[in-house]
């Protein structure tokens, strides 16, 4: 994969894209927990919260995808993007740094996420040197 100034991921606990692109090229990859979580109903009088433990190594992946880029906006309909921003927060917070913000966004098209993603940038790239 290029290296691209910005990358965006959009995220749910059943797989993640990363788009790295700048203007005029988007590389893409799609990544997938080793164990995806299913719908889980929480019983009454049953111990537990009912909610699925989360998927350290699968967030190590996403980070570990888009190390390299130097801006990142984190998409997705759940909760999965803000765990991924804590995850990030708590044991790569180089990479966290340059986080830019933690969008929800509902299930796109990816090139509706792309042309999001240039959108929310272009206007942050404004205020940042490019180096």
């Amino acid at each position: 994969m290029a290296s691209h100034y910005h990358a965006i991921v959009w995220i749910d606990h059943r797989e993640a894209k990363v788009f790295h692109f700048n203007a005029t090229e988007v590389d893409r990859m799609i990544l997938h927990p080793h164990n995806p979580t299913r719908h889980i109903h929480h019983k009454a009088n049953a111990i537990g919260s009912g909610d699925a433990p989360l998927d350290q190594e699968f967030f190590e992946q996403v980070t570990e995808a888009i190390a390299n880029a130097k801006t990142i906006l984190i998409t997705g309909p759940t909760s999965a993007k803000s765990e991924l921003a804590a995850h990030m927060a708590r044991r790569h917070p180089d990479i966290a740094r340059c986080v830019v913000g933690v969008e929800a966004i509902d299930h796109p098209s990816d090139g509706a996420l792309i042309a999001v993603a240039r959108l929310y940038f272009k206007a942050d790239d404004r205020s940042r040197p490019q180096i």
